[in-house]
């Protein structure tokens, strides 16, 4: 009886809130229908995908389905940790990624920073200009100009090293240029692009600080360090956790374009042979769980990063 009597206190509440949550909804429906789009695009393209990651887990049959094929249970990640490739596959991806980041990083820093003390505003958006430039060259087309470049017949590079009295060979096809090659083409093509981020940062610096620290007798170098670095390590620190998040995901197309069985054993990443064994070789439970364990490094990385910058810096994504 006291239980029927709550039920029909608490009813009308529950119905007033529902009411009041409608309402609300219908007054402000331009914003809701502004964001509905995007939580459409994330449910279905990054929610919806991750039931279909229990195929790690099983022995997928097309004919069969998601449903009816049989769990195998880890015997997928025992598969790839046990064969002769996974070492070196982890140890490329990682070594690529990082590079990268460590090059890039300190790159479009220091650009930012030499660009807000350039005092011509002209040669400013000059510079912009053409370092921002390249970020709009796709990645076959900058492939395409690597290759032409350091042809060892005709490339304007080779020829010209040729005229120093240096023979480069195929640098194309020799494992140790691979990396410095994508990296350094990656920073020529979006260094400009990522500076913008940080030279936002800079402009929203106060004058004052600024104009204390010249009142204190600081030299530019010194202004640079104890006021511009320390007022955007909040935007440092979370590029660098976003960043890090995505270690293990170095972009396929432009190290798929590169590739050649010459330069196989240092340009064979996680995406490139997920694409290799998923879909050329249409395994696709084995290919799942490396894609799966992939994730998870990624997740785990960010994590742990985000973590400790939040102990030692007070600043995280959350």
């Amino acid at each position: 009886m006291m239980h029927a009597e709550t039920r029909s206190l608490t009813s009308p509440r529950r119905q007033g809130r529902i009411s009041a949550a409608l309402r609300k909804i219908l007054r402000h429906w331009q914003l809701y229908a502004i964001i509905a789009l995007p939580v459409l695009q994330l449910a279905i393209f990054k929610y919806q995908p991750m039931y279909g990651a229990q195929i790690a887990f099983k022995k997928y049959s097309v004919r069969k389905g998601i449903e009816g094929s049989s769990w195998v249970g880890m015997q997928h990640f025992e598969r790839f940790f046990g064969s002769p490739d996974a070492i070196s596959i982890i140890t490329n991806t990682l070594t690529l990624s990082l590079y990268t980041l460590i090059a890039s990083l300190p790159l479009a820093i220091l650009m930012a920073v030499a660009l807000n003390e350039v005092p011509g505003r002209r040669f400013k958006k000059t510079v912009q200009m053409v370092t921002y430039a390249p970020y709009f060259i796709s990645t076959v087309v900058l492939v395409s100009m690597l290759q032409q470049f350091l042809d060892s017949r005709i490339g304007i590079i080779a020829i010209l090293m040729r005229y120093a009295g240096i023979e480069l060979g195929n640098v194309m096809g020799n494992p140790g240029a691979f990396k410095h090659l994508y990296v350094w083409s990656g920073i020529w093509q979006t260094n400009g692009y990522n500076a913008i981020i940080y030279l936002a940062a800079l402009s929203g610096i106060s004058p004052e600080l600024q104009e204390a620290a010249v009142v204190d007798g600081c030299t530019r170098l010194k202004r640079i360090w104890h006021v511009d670095l320390p007022c955007i390590r909040p935007t440092i620190v979370t590029l660098l956790i976003i960043n890090m998040g995505s270690v293990m995901n170095v972009g396929f197309e432009k190290v798929f374009l590169m590739q050649n069985p010459a330069i196989l054993s240092a340009s064979e990443i996680i995406s490139t042979y997920v694409y290799r064994i998923g879909l050329l070789q249409s395994d696709y439970s084995y290919s799942t769980a490396i894609g799966l364990f992939n994730s998870v490094v990624n997740m785990v990385l960010m994590l742990t990063v985000n973590f400790i910058a939040k102990r030692i810096s007070d600043t995280g994504l959350w």
